[in-house]
């Protein structure tokens, strides 16, 4: 039985964050988290009336142990206080819209894990806003593409996660496209032992990607990328400003990454967030790779007892019909 973070055990932390006279009155748990817990803890008095807590305990992560990760891979799995306040320090000193952190804790005497009280940004997720106010998103997702193309023109010689790049770790001389093939054969066959209508296109999908790997140039030069920049990580702020989250994979990368994880989530939306002078051959074999990773990820998740299993299944079907449909026709 996992055990999650309650009004009790959250009281003392936002004290410390805030300072004496602020009395907690109710905790919700939020939903959709699957590395880590996030909490808002409203709050009577004066000033603030609710924060959100991130909590990296154990039992907030619903990822199956896998096995030891080479820390070069910019794929490995991203979970902690250290990545979080890294990219944290990193997209708020380009001037990109993150909430505030009020307080962050790894010393495990107030709370027995790593932990962090923010603002809470309670303007609503642009997701939502495209359906209860399509003008107030249409104005957010313009702010967006500003911001991704600040992102994106920040450039690092090396790429890897910005917090393992700060600490001068996580260099790796295997050249980025080929990262990111090698995670896709994986993603493959992993999805072909636990999916039928993939592991019946094993051999096509697997060459299929090593021919449009083969078709990728080199390059030396990486732009600095959310990695899971959907809608739903897009919170909105009371001036109508984007704040990003779920921040931990914050990486420098081949811009085309993000850009294929852009069409994917916001869809017709893209055209705003689209620009010129992207590599038509990296967006081809990072679309098939990101397909794939979208199939094994959620299966693998539902190793584990995640709650939202429907929506994890759908998910993972929904992305095999759409490797598939990558095929070259026979």
């Amino acid at each position: 039985m996992r055990r999650f973070a309650d009004i009790e055990n959250l009281s003392e932390l936002v004290v410390d964050a805030l300072g004496a006279g602020r009395r907690t009155v109710a905790v919700d748990r939020l939903r959709g988290g699957t590395k880590k817990g996030v909490y808002r803890v409203r709050l009577d008095g004066p000033r603030t009336e609710s924060v959100i807590v991130y909590s990296w305990a154990e039992d907030e992560n619903f990822w199956p142990a896998t096995r030891a990760e080479d820390p070069a891979d910019p794929f490995a799995p991203a979970s902690g206080m250290d990545p979080f306040l890294a990219a944290q320090r990193t997209l708020h000193s380009l001037g990109v819209r993150v909430p505030q952190v009020l307080l962050a804790d790894d010393s495990r005497r107030r709370y027995p894990a790593d932990v962090a009280v923010v603002e809470d940004v309670t303007g609503g997720t642009l997701e939502a806003l495209f359906e209860s106010d399509p003008e107030r998103a249409s104005g957010a997702l313009g702010d967006l593409a500003e911001m991704l193309g600040v992102m994106h023109r920040s450039q690092a010689r090396n790429y890897g996660r910005v917090d393992l790049l700060e600490r001068g770790e996580g260099v790796s001389g295997i050249p980025c496209e080929r990262r990111a093939l090698d995670r896709a054969l994986e993603d493959l066959k992993e999805a072909a032992g636990r999916d039928g209508s993939i592991a019946a296109a094993e051999a096509a999908l697997r060459d299929r990607l090593g021919e449009l790997a083969e078709r990728v140039g080199p390059r030396t030069e990486y732009g600095l990328v959310h990695g899971e920049l959907g809608p739903d990580h897009v919170l909105v702020d009371a001036d109508g400003r984007p704040v990003l989250i779920d921040i931990e994979d914050l990486m420098y990368f081949d811009v085309e990454w993000e850009h294929v994880f852009l069409r994917l989530r916001f869809g017709e939306r893209y055209t705003v967030l689209e620009r010129p002078g992207l590599d038509p051959r990296r967006l081809d074999l990072y679309m098939l790779a990101m397909r794939l990773s979208l199939v094994a990820g959620p299966l693998r998740l539902l190793d584990g007892d995640f709650p939202d299993r429907a929506f994890m299944r759908s998910v993972a079907d929904h992305n095999a019909r759409q490797a598939l449909a990558l095929l070259p026709p026979v």
